[in-house]
């Protein structure tokens, strides 16, 4: 069996409006999702420095200092770590 991880947010048009105008060009719900992925997947290997031979469990996050403007906003957008 394989692992699934399902996820359900929202996006305000003002929160990222690339992104959302981005999504907003597929009708259908599947298409969005796919979008995203799509999405996800090209920004993980640009942080990763474009090398897709580095397994996921290789990555560790970066250290940056926090700012609490977006660690606030990143918690109102996906809620608390489960």
């Amino acid at each position: 069996m394989s692992k699934t991880l399902r996820i359900n947010f929202e996006l305000d048009e003002a929160d990222n409006p690339p992104l959302y105008d981005e999504l907003m060009r597929f009708t259908k719900g599947a298409k969005r999702a796919n979008r995203l992925r799509t999405l996800a997947y090209a920004g993980l290997m640009s942080q990763m420095g474009a090398n897709p031979a580095k397994a996921s469990s290789e990555l560790e996050p970066q250290a940056t200092s926090a700012d609490p403007t977006h660690a606030a906003a990143t918690l109102e957008l996906f809620g608390p770590a489960l």
